[in-house]
């Protein structure tokens, strides 16, 4: 079936009113290993590096440096109060009103921040994907476009077990020990209920029909400022 991205953005009044030269914010949220990022950095390459800012929720855990690391590999990472939301609205915010933002980096081997940040400046789309971006109703707000990427169970921790052992340098049983505890119940208390606050759900995740829809919606945009 094909979508007809106008009509969506008519009834449903996405985005900002006529007149509001500001930016447009999409959130991309999803279970862990959905395929978040695949179609978030698609789209970025598909829209244009030059016309978005793309955030990814996991820039702004909060620093454990004043912990042991015996006791930072202990802290709940997949609940929101391991997130420095408040940092992130401040950030949309600035977006918001033109101001460029500096992105903190996060170290994932030890839980903690680096000294370096990186800065970004304000373009005419916003792009943050996340697990709990929609949990959190002040982060929530800060959206246009609420888009949930539904993807079953299995292939999600498929694809966390291959990007937390060669990406973020974890092994097997850590991974594994971690989705028991953490992940897994954390995702059906606050990502699985979240989902109702979507504008649009994804099934299936990453996917050439969901880059498509989602890269069709902020040119839409786009073309309307010309």
């Amino acid at each position: 079936m094909t979508l007809d991205i106008s009509q969506i953005i008519a009834e449903h009044q996405f985005g900002p009113v006529e007149g509001d030269w500001r930016p447009i914010f999409i959130a991309i949220a999803g279970g862990s290993g959905s395929g978040k990022t695949t179609i978030a950095r698609s789209v970025v390459d598909l829209v244009g590096r030059d016309r978005v800012v793309y955030l990814q929720q996991d820039a702004y855990y909060r620093d454990q440096a004043h912990l042991d690391l015996d006791e930072r590999v202990k802290i709940n990472y997949d609940h929101p109060d391991s997130l420095e939301l408040e940092l992130l609205v401040e950030h949309l915010d600035a977006l918001r009103n033109g101001q460029s933002i500096e992105r903190p980096v996060y170290d994932f081997e030890t839980h903690t921040r680096t000294a370096e940040t990186y800065t970004l400046a304000p373009e005419a789309a916003v792009i943050v994907e996340g697990i709990l971006l929609f949990a959190d109703p002040e982060l929530r707000e800060r959206f246009d476009v609420r888009v949930f990427i539904d993807t079953e169970a299995d292939v999600r921790l498929m694809r966390r077990l291959r990007r937390d052992i060669v990406e973020r340098g974890r092994s097997l049983e850590s991974v594994l020990e971690q989705y028991e505890k953490t992940v897994r119940p954390m995702h059906y208390q606050f990502v699985e209920p979240s989902k109702r606050y979507a504008d649009l759900i994804i099934p299936e995740g990453a996917n050439t029909g969901a880059i498509g829809t989602v890269s069709s919606m902020i040119r839409h945009f786009l073309a309307q400022r010309r």
